[in-house]
């Protein structure tokens, strides 16, 4: 058996969500939607495309944020993370940035139910 990687990665959201995940991980990330399967549609949630990994959002019932748990999203570079850093700011999400860990930048936002989604220039 060979684990050949990470596959995706899910977030958990409160029942109705779905037209504040298409706002924030679609149209603030710039996350395309992928179809769920026919199988698990009528549970709920919205899929995300994130290069090769997928960024489900599930609904859990009696659902709680995650505060330290959360999907790392891989930015292409500074520029790119200065410029989705303002565009998040604009439209009033609140963002926190971290030190430098290893030469790094990065930077915190939470998700609309409050989820911690950390951003990082590669």
């Amino acid at each position: 058996m060979t684990i050949l990687g990470l596959d995706h990665v899910q977030v958990t959201a409160p029942a109705g969500c779905e037209a504040a995940a298409r706002h924030f991980y679609g149209t603030l990330l710039g996350l395309p939607e992928t179809p769920k399967p026919e199988g698990v549609r009528a549970t709920g949630g919205v899929w995300f495309r994130c290069g090769a990994q997928g960024i489900h959002v599930g609904i859990e019932e009696g659902f709680r944020p995650a505060r330290k748990a959360h999907p790392g999203l891989a930015v292409d570079g500074d520029a790119a993370l200065d410029a989705l850093a303002d565009r998040l700011v604009e439209e009033g999400v609140d963002l926190e940035w971290d030190a430098r860990i290893a030469g790094v930048r990065r930077c915190y936002v939470r998700d609309p139910w409050g989820n911690r989604v950390e951003l990082v220039a590669r």
